[in-house]
């Protein structure tokens, strides 16, 4: 097609508009005296303007009609897998979820963590184990922990529930604050970690974990939710700017909060053995991520977090006698796995 004809098009469409429909009739004349008639007196460039100009040139061919079919059917068989819930849309950068089952074949409901990240809480481990403070860092440390049980005692008293909620929510921060701090550390001075970031992480993980247990046993209301968000706001930042001070006293501090955690969670127990506390079935996020048995009862629950408080105390207590000998943490391998 000549360079004319496309600039008569163009002309066209553009002032089509103003010319009451003979845009059109130019656009056909045009594509006449290019292309010619054929026998009959049926003009080619007619026929061919009038294929582009028609809205039946947009319909979509009958395979792509197939498809759509085919595609709504797949849908629709989806949507009844979900129980008519939503479809979820595949992945435009082909990312898609792997399909993950329990050992007994049925489908992993989790989102949150995967199976390979479950374990057995190691029960075992020694819970009366005390730091005693000698230095004034220590004996500072103590008697801070000491001093912030005080408005928690008043506040809760004897709600273990509600208090581990909250605790849990504070308890997390220190191992995420850690672990950011060192992965921050370790890129300005191009240097390894020894390993401890990631067993922060998995601390803060495990914390975390514990929350998302307690809240399925613990609805928590208004006003202790808007306690979780002054707490952990305030916390947060005095911590951050503690470890950036001293480390050494900063996993001390940790290490003594992990100390009442176990001491309030062995009073958790004992209401729950005296009839206090009902004893009531473990919730399933409990069972798959600690791999409990399927009659799991909120004792059980209770018993393994008391276990996983155990081992934080053991780390940062760990990680500060690393610092006040002289050393570094990345000197030193870091305890990974060890909840």
């Amino acid at each position: 097609m000549s360079q004319g004809v496309l600039r008569s098009l163009a002309r066209s469409f553009v002032n089509g508009g103003n010319r009451g429909g003979g845009g059109g009739r130019y656009v056909l004349g045009t594509f006449e005296a290019e292309f010619g008639r054929r026998p009959g007196g049926v003009s080619c460039g007619v026929i061919y303007a009038r294929r582009m100009l028609s809205s039946s040139a947009t319909e979509p061919a009958p395979i792509d009609k197939e498809k759509k079919q085919s595609a709504s059917a797949e849908e629709e068989e989806e949507k009844k897998k979900n129980g008519g819930g939503a479809v979820v849309p595949s992945s435009y950068w082909g990312i898609s979820r792997p399909k993950i089952t329990r050992e007994d074949g049925t489908e992993w409901p989790w989102n949150c963590f995967m199976p390979w990240e479950t374990y057995r809480a190691d029960l075992s481990i020694d819970l009366e184990k005390h730091h005693l403070p000698k230095t004034f860092s220590d004996k500072f440390a103590y008697r801070t922990v000491k001093l912030l049980r005080v408005p928690t005692d008043i506040f809760f008293q004897r709600r273990y529930g509600c208090r581990a909620m909250m605790l849990e929510t504070v308890a997390a921060v220190p191992g995420m604050v850690g672990g950011m701090l060192l992965h921050l550390r370790s890129l300005r001075k191009f240097e390894h970690s020894g390993g401890w970031v990631k067993a922060l992480l998995e601390e803060a993980e495990n914390e975390r974990m514990h929350l998302m247990t307690m809240v399925e046993l613990v609805k928590p209301k208004w006003y202790e939710r808007l306690l979780v968000l002054s707490v952990q706001g305030v916390f947060f930042n005095a911590y951050f700017v503690l470890y950036l001070l001293s480390p050494k006293l900063a996993h001390r501090v940790v290490g003594y909060l992990e100390e009442e955690a176990i001491h309030s969670y062995t009073e958790y127990l004992k209401d729950i053995n005296s009839g206090a506390i009902e004893n009531v079935p473990a919730p399933a996020i409990a069972i798959d991520y600690w791999r409990l048995p399927k009659d799991a009862t909120l004792k059980d629950v209770i018993t393994v977090i008391r276990a996983d408080e155990a081992h934080h105390r053991d780390v940062n207590h760990f990680a500060s006698d690393i610092h006040f000998q002289g050393r570094k943490l990345k000197d030193s391998p870091a305890p990974l796995g060890y909840h």
